[in-house]
């Protein structure tokens, strides 16, 4: 830990601290303070001393000497006092992620190890359960679980919160320090009790760690002409991946594709510039985000470049409660250039841009410097991105026997023949491909978004001008 800039300060206020230039108190400053830089004093009378001090080369602002004073007073007394000898790089080192992890929740203090294993996550591979993680009073709550992983097969859900790891309370822990507990050797077990909305007890589940590779992009037809993609992370190549994915469902669709189905559930977002290249691959032309900061590196604007990869053709963007930061972003910049339509449930709301800065020691901190903002000015954070239309979390079942009680015209006796042609009897058979009802019972939101899709195909079809 490179602990230069901070010692002089220490050493100067402890120094005052003993030769009495202060009173001594057990109060802790309300608010976490950075590092400090050289600073100085002039001591006045007991009853008010005079103080100056020395502006800091990095903000220039003045040092806060008296709540310096505190900390080194506090540091003194651990020093002295805690039950167990402890050293000053390991107090230093509490400090500065109580400090970051006082800030909001997604700002930290990164050692070699944590920082190694972000580095991981976002090249795609990884060992651990599959989840992201956030807090919540003091508690770990659940921000989403990703594709394919121990935590999407043992069936944890966005918003569940985790109260216990292997029986002990997680309350007031870190999520640095919790991903650590979660991640392990592959083929561990860990046992989560989680807390979920609508059930009475906690659920207790035993999971076994695996080697989390994420395949941030997954594509399908979900019929003739209609194109499924699934984002469930933004990592660094997700852009790219994209692109190929999109040009083989294109090649599938020998047609063309008449709309696509853009599903962003549980996607606990990644890197920015892989959200933008989503949003470019729709967009001809505008803006897409924005961020504002008070450093000038923080304040960025992205605008979309031609062409829309499927030229026009309808969209459907699915969210919900575990779409959070990239991809938000991405819905919406697509629902506030009127590209897309959003279905689902109302986003998780984070709505600012972290940084990581290495450090030194082979640490990292990674710091919120940065809120971004839609097209049209719209911040998402703590508020998320409301859908176009909401669609509850349901169960449906297929119906097991059809009515037999209800007729049609084809099957009256004496009825007349169809003037068509069609053969007696067979008019009043379905066509319904059994298909769309297995669809309906086993992800019931994206039924309802390739309804609407095959909707808006029809719609853009008929008002088309047809060719003489």
């Amino acid at each position: 830990m490179n602990l230069r800039g901070i010692l002089p300060s220490l050493l100067i206020a402890a120094t005052l601290l003993h030769a009495g230039a202060a009173t001594a108190t057990d109060a802790s400053p309300d608010e976490p303070h950075g590092p400090a830089t050289p600073s100085a004093e002039t001591a006045g009378s007991s009853a008010s001393p005079a103080t100056s001090a020395v502006s800091s080369p990095a903000t220039g602002e003045a040092l806060p000497l008296d709540d310096l004073r505190v900390f080194v007073e506090v540091f003194h007394k651990i020093k002295r006092d805690y039950v167990e000898d402890v050293s000053d790089q390991q107090l230093l080192e509490s400090a500065i992620k109580g400090m970051l992890e006082g800030l909001d929740p997604h700002s930290a203090y990164l050692d070699g190890e944590a920082y190694t294993e972000l580095q991981e996550g976002t090249s795609g591979e990884f060992g651990g359960l599959g989840i992201e993680i956030g807090t919540e009073d003091g508690l770990i709550k659940i921000i989403s679980p990703i594709d394919d992983t121990p935590a999407s097969r043992a069936g944890i859900q966005a918003g569940d919160t985790i109260i216990r790891l292997d029986g002990a309370p997680v309350r007031g822990m870190s999520v640095n320090a919790a991903v650590k507990k979660m991640r392990g050797e592959v083929g561990s077990a860990i046992e989560l009790t989680i807390m979920r909305e609508g059930e009475a007890k906690p659920l207790e589940l035993t999971l076994v760690r695996d080697l989390i590779k994420i395949r941030s992009v997954r594509s399908r037809e979900l019929a003739p002409g209609f194109g499924y993609l699934r984002i469930s992370a933004f990592q660094a190549n997700t852009g790219e991946d994209f692109v190929k994915e999109l040009e083989k469902l294109k090649q599938e669709a020998k047609g063309g594709l008449k709309g696509l189905v853009l599903d962003l559930r549980n996607n606990p977002g990644g890197v920015l510039g892989a959200a933008v290249a989503i949003s470019d691959a729709f967009l001809d032309a505008g803006k897409i985000v924005y961020t504002e900061g008070r450093v000038a590196d923080a304040k960025m604007s992205f605008e979309a470049k031609p062409p829309d990869l499927i030229d026009g053709a309808p969209l459907v963007v699915l969210i919900n409660e575990g779409s959070a930061s990239a991809s938000e972003i991405v819905a919406g910049a697509l629902q506030d250039r009127q590209r897309a339509v959003l279905m689902g449930r109302r986003t998780f709301g984070k709505g600012s841009v972290q940084t990581i800065l290495p450090m030194n020691n082979k640490a990292a901190i990674k710091i919120t410097t940065a809120r971004y903002f839609t097209p049209n000015g719209r911040s998402i954070q703590a508020e998320g991105v409301e859908p176009d239309i909401m669609i509850d979390r349901v169960e449906v079942q297929a119906q097991k026997a059809v009515d037999k009680s209800l007729v049609s015209e084809a099957q009256l006796e004496g009825h007349l023949d169809n003037p068509n042609g069609k053969a007696k009897g067979k008019a009043g058979k379905s066509s319904t491909k059994t298909e769309s009802g297995s669809l309906a019972a086993s992800d019931y939101e994206l039924h309802e978004a390739l309804n609407l899709l095959k909707g808006m195909s029809l719609l853009r079809t008929r008002q088309t001008p047809a060719t003489p």
